[in-house]
């Protein structure tokens, strides 16, 4: 058979079929929400707009052109938390559930395409697990939503009921989209609820469950409070994770939001410490924030969530290897260590791939933006690592962007979503890696 018929034959791998099914998915989406029933208006939103917003949903992010409660009409919020919810749970999970739900029988390349997608260890118990993800992520969206349900109804009556079903889903997938705007007050985000003890806690707990990733859900499960028979890696994320809660928020607590009532000012702290790493919600003006505090939200942003999680960014666990690296490092230990266990070197050296690129990212798109919108870099950088970072968190630049600028956070947003390593996978699936060593020399670091 000819060399040409081969390779048309070939099977895309499951990194290509990971992003050609968000780029799909980002393009349907689009092109519905450019249809008149989707605005308030029943005009034809541009291209450049609806595209963006499509991005930004499936990419979890939050980050908007138009402010989605008044622009957007019924029709199309339900796209877009369609869009979140496809999102959040992965298209690839999504897929996988309609054929569970049809009696299909999953393939072994169906199952490796899962596996890469939930970022599973193994792909032995691939279908029980993505079960087990269905199932809870729909039973902790409708624990959350009934839980803000009182409030919602109390302040919008029976608009409540979708209010409550779409803030709940739009928290635990990380997306941080509201739909509380109206033409006088244009992007609010949950600013009218800072001083809600309900509205609070719920969202930050949809945040934190949605972010801790579906393996650590299934360790919790699996062994309740035995904390010593957990994975590893889930001893590492649940640490990292109340670290990256506890500590920004004492900062907060101690720079900003003096002006707040005690316990406000607590809930304040810590919202804004939870939100950063890929909610994209926010309680209070976050331009009236501190430099200091708003430098170290870019951190957060940076580092997101855990991996086969709802969140995107770098991930706790890369940051976990890169601390521990260089703490070996400083105690001259041959590699890095967790919990008695030692972490491979190809770990540290994806970790470090990972660093690089978003940093690149990060910075070479807050530069593009600074310069081609004549905007400070300051108030740009925070814009592009809520975009790499999928957060949606802004200082209100965002919906005044021209379209190229409008074009390097579509890129940005999916690049954040679908993993920098994940496009390299893709790129390289095809080509044959040589296993030959070139000589060794040294070189200086440091």
């Amino acid at each position: 058979m000819p060399e040409e018929i081969i390779r048309r034959k070939r099977r895309l791998s499951s990194f290509q079929i990971i992003i050609l099914g968000f780029a799909g998915v980002i393009l349907l989406g689009a092109l519905l929400l450019m249809l008149p029933i989707s605005t308030t208006g029943g005009n034809v939103t541009p291209f450049n707009e609806t595209l963006f917003t499509a991005t930004s949903a499936v990419c979890v992010t939050g980050l908007v052109v138009q402010d989605t409660g008044s622009y957007w009409s019924t029709f199309g919020q339900a796209v877009i938390l369609a869009l979140i919810q496809i999102g959040g749970l992965g298209v690839v999970t999504v897929a996988a559930s309609f054929a569970l739900l049809s009696g299909r029988r999953i393939s072994l390349m169906q199952r490796s395409t899962m596996q890469d997608a939930i970022s599973a260890p193994k792909v032995g118990g691939i279908v029980r697990l993505t079960r087990f993800i269905l199932r809870g992520t729909f039973l902790i969206e409708l624990l959350g939503a009934l839980a803000v349900l009182p409030v919602f109804c109390r302040d919008y009556g029976w608009r409540g009921v979708w209010m409550a079903v779409f803030h709940s889903i739009s928290a635990f997938c990380n997306a941080g989209f509201d739909i509380l705007g109206t033409e006088s007050n244009r992007y609010p985000s949950l600013t009218g609820y800072a001083g809600s003890p309900v509205i609070n806690i719920t969202i930050m707990l949809l945040i934190v469950i949605g972010g801790i990733g579906f393996l650590t859900w299934d360790d919790i499960f699996e062994n309740k409070w035995r904390f010593h028979r957990y994975r590893m890696q889930s001893k590492v994320i649940l640490v990292t994770t109340g670290l990256l809660i506890f500590l920004p928020a004492v900062f907060f607590f101690f720079s900003d939001f003096s002006a707040l009532p005690a316990g406000n000012r607590l809930l304040a702290s810590f919202f804004q410490s939870v939100t950063p790493r890929t909610a994209g919600f926010n309680t209070v003006n976050l331009s009236a924030m501190s430099g200091a505090s708003q430098g170290v939200m870019i951190l957060l942003m940076l580092i997101g969530g855990s991996p086969g999680s709802t969140a995107g960014g770098m991930k706790t666990t890369t940051l976990a290897v890169l601390v521990a690296n260089a703490t070996a490092t400083f105690r001259q230990r041959e590699s890095a260590q967790f919990f008695g266990r030692r972490v491979d070197c190809s770990a540290v050296k994806t970790a470090a791939t990972i660093l690089t690129m978003y940093l690149v990212l990060f910075f070479g798109g807050a530069v593009f933006i600074s310069a081609y919108e004549n905007l400070p870099l300051s108030a740009c950088l925070y814009e592009t690592a809520s975009a790499v970072g999928t957060v949606g968190l802004t200082l209100g630049i965002t919906p005044q962007l021209r379209i190229p600028s409008q074009m390097v956070l579509i890129l940005l947003m999916y690049l954040g979503r679908v993993g920098g390593l994940t496009l390299i996978y893709a790129a390289l699936s095809s080509k044959k890696v040589g296993n030959a060593r070139l000589p060794q020399e040294k070189i200086t670091i440091g």
